[in-house]
């Protein structure tokens, strides 16, 4: 007998299940956002790593360059003939040379 005003159960899921599940459901979908969206920046920030790579790569090919091109510059068989040529320099005779006592 069914009295009048109580609500009969319906046959199925109950409400705090059906609440479990939509919660859970919910976790799974932020925890799939969040993976999407992490994958996404770890991919950018690989990206980014490999341009800098690049151009670390192109900075080391220069400063070789600059150094062989200092070490040109600078060598001695050069400094001297610029300062024969250019400059009107030449080394002294020993004749000019004064050892000056301590």
């Amino acid at each position: 007998m069914i009295r009048a005003g109580a609500r009969q159960r319906e046959p199925g899921v109950s409400r705090p299940l059906l609440t479990f599940n939509a919660v859970l459901l919910l976790l799974v979908l932020v925890s799939a956002f969040a993976t999407i969206h992490s994958t996404h920046a770890c991919r950018a920030l690989y990206t980014q790593l490999q341009v800098l790579e690049s151009s670390q790569w192109y900075l080391q090919e220069d400063y070789g360059r600059l150094l062989l091109e200092q070490s040109t510059w600078a060598s001695h068989y050069r400094v001297e003939k610029v300062a024969r040529g250019d400059l009107g320099m030449a080394a002294p005779d020993l004749a000019q040379y004064k050892v000056i006592p301590r």
